[in-house]
């Protein structure tokens, strides 16, 4: 008589799980609905250039289960490479807070790094936040420095949001000061709540053959800074979703500059749209946070910033016409939780028999 020896794989893969913790965990925490749930954004710059040409830098996304994703600080200017100055222009630059040896800022704004993040809370609340100086540079003017090129400075610009709950939610754009090159050529303060100015002394970002008879005397913008206060007016990505109760905010940069020759003809109309510190958050009608512990809204999430991003891209002028531009890849990360399974091969083999006594 014999019988067969034989390994349960049932038994044995209740004993790889459960000999891992850190899996098991993993399994039980519920990650938010991708499409529907609470989500939040945060963009440090984006620029509409003319219609409809557009460039968007990496947008942040908050995770699916808490945690955060944050722009790297070695983001400091737009445009940073040749891909997006083809789109942006060759006249335009933005600082975003960090320089080097040369300051584009007026004299005692230091150096810093920015703070963009879009956070999912232990409460599952979305929020975002972009802090930083801008600095809009028109390399145009053809000054030695970078400070005097520089024609607009938001110092000390804030602009977050707060989904707690549909009743609740919140959103809140602050600057400490904008500068603005005035007709004496210094840049000057001109208050917190915004800027309307005409005949601005800044050139269009790119130039054409239309400009080789441009005057740089002549040529004039008319700028408007003023907060974001919906949704539609940021520039953002296919990816970058709204919901059924959304708030949002930042600074908007409306931008028409009147091309003339030295005879003050009109040659040309360039309209920019720049959105700064574009940030924000969504929840379903039904959202109900989840209690905090003791924690309260906005505590530090439960884990390590987890990358969720929608790269930087851009769409030159005159090929496609959407305020939401699709860029990249889609979302990378985004904090989604990974199942783990245990897979157990098991090897064929020719049976023995054992002589049973």
């Amino acid at each position: 008589m014999t019988r067969f020896v034989t390994k349960l794989a049932a038994a044995t893969a209740a004993f790889v799980l459960a000999s891992a913790p850190g899996l098991a965990s993993a399994q039980t925490t519920q990650a938010v609905d991708e499409k529907s749930g609470p989500v939040s954004f945060a963009n440090v710059a984006s620029v509409r250039i003319g219609n409809p040409g557009s460039l968007i830098t990496e947008t942040q996304r908050s995770p699916l289960t808490p945690g955060q994703s944050k722009l790297s600080p070695d983001r400091t200017v737009v445009p940073r490479d040749d891909g997006e100055r083809t789109t942006f222009g060759k006249k335009w630059d933005i600082n975003l807070g960090r320089y080097g040896a040369q300051s584009p800022y007026p004299a005692g704004i230091p150096s810093r790094d920015h703070n963009v993040i879009a956070a999912l809370q232990q409460t599952t609340v979305p929020t975002a936040v972009a802090e930083s100086n801008y600095a809009l540079i028109d390399n145009g003017r053809g000054g030695a420095t970078p400070a005097e090129n520089t024609v607009l400075v938001l110092e000390g610009a804030k602009s977050s949001v707060d989904c707690s709950s549909p009743s609740k939610a919140t959103s809140a754009t602050s600057v400490s000061k904008i500068w603005v090159r005035d007709e004496t050529g210094k840049l000057q303060p001109s208050g917190a709540s915004g800027v309307d100015i005409k005949g601005l002394k800044l050139g269009p970002p790119s130039t054409g053959d239309i400009d080789k008879t441009a005057s740089k005397d002549d040529t004039t913008s008319d700028l408007t800074v003023s907060r974001v206060t919906a949704f539609d007016q940021l520039i953002r990505q296919d990816g970058w979703r709204s919901g059924d109760v959304t708030k949002a905010a930042g600074w908007k940069l409306d931008i028409v500059t009147h091309v003339r020759d030295d005879a003050g003809k009109d040659l040309r109309e360039a309209r920019t749209t720049i959105v700064l510190g574009g940030v924000s958050c969504a929840i379903p009608r039904n959202f109900v946070a989840k209690p905090a512990g003791g924690t309260g809204p906005g505590a530090a999430p439960e884990q390590p910033a987890v990358p969720g991003t929608v790269p930087a891209g851009g769409i030159p002028p005159q090929t496609a016409d959407s305020t939401r531009t699709v860029v990249g890849l889609g979302l990378l990360g985004g904090g989604i939780v990974i199942g783990a399974a245990a897979m157990l091969f098991l090897r064929r083999r020719k049976p023995v028999p054992v002589r049973e006594k």
